[in-house]
C-alpha cells in the first residue's frame, strides 16, 4: 500500500510539473510570436503583414496563441480568430472585471514600445473566460500583440 501511495505521489508531481512547463512555454511562445510578427512587419511591410496576421490558417496562429494588432487609436486591425472585430475601435471595451486593458496596451506601447498587460478574455480553445497575459510591441503605427492564457 505504501508503495502505491508513493507511486501516486510521484505521478502527481510529474503531472503538476508538466502543467507548469506547458504554461511557461506558452508564455515564451507568445513572446517569440510577437517578435516574429514584428520582424514580418519590418521585412514585408505593414499591409502584407496584416494580411498574414488576419489569416486563421497562417503562420501567426498556433493553438490558442495568435497575433492580433491595434492601430494607435485602439481600432483592431488584425484578429485571425474573430474577424468580425477587425475594424472596430475597442478602446473603451473593458474585460469582465471592468479593466480597460486596450488603453493600457496602447499607453504602454507609446511609452515603452513593448511590455505586458494582464486581463481576462474568452479562451477560444476552452470557451471560458480566463486570465491572460498579453505581450505587445509597437511596430511603426500598429501594436502587435499575442496573449497566453494562464
Amino acid at each position: 500500500m505504501k508503495r502505491f501511495i508513493v507511486m501516486m505521489m510521484v505521478v502527481a508531481i510529474m503531472v503538476c510539473s508538466f502543467g507548469f512547463a506547458i504554461a511557461g512555454s506558452s508564455s515564451d511562445d507568445a513572446k517569440a510570436m510577437v517578435e516574429k510578427a514584428s520582424a514580418c512587419v519590418q521585412a514585408d511591410g505593414k499591409d502584407k503583414a496584416l494580411k498574414e496576421f488576419n489569416n486563421p490558417n497562417g503562420k501567426f496562429v498556433k493553438g490558442d496563441l495568435y497575433i492580433f494588432a491595434y492601430d494607435m487609436n485602439g481600432t483592431l486591425v488584425a484578429h485571425p480568430i474573430n474577424a468580425k472585430l477587425v475594424g472596430m475601435n475597442l478602446l473603451n471595451a473593458p474585460d469582465v472585471d471592468g479593466k480597460f486593458y486596450r488603453k493600457e496596451i496602447l499607453e504602454l506601447a507609446k511609452k515603452s514600445g513593448a511590455g505586458t498587460v494582464d486581463y481576462k478574455y474568452k479562451n477560444p480553445a476552452s470557451g471560458k473566460i480566463e486570465h491572460k497575459i498579453t505581450y505587445l510591441k509597437k511596430a511603426g503605427d500598429i501594436v502587435i500583440c499575442c496573449g497566453a492564457y494562464k
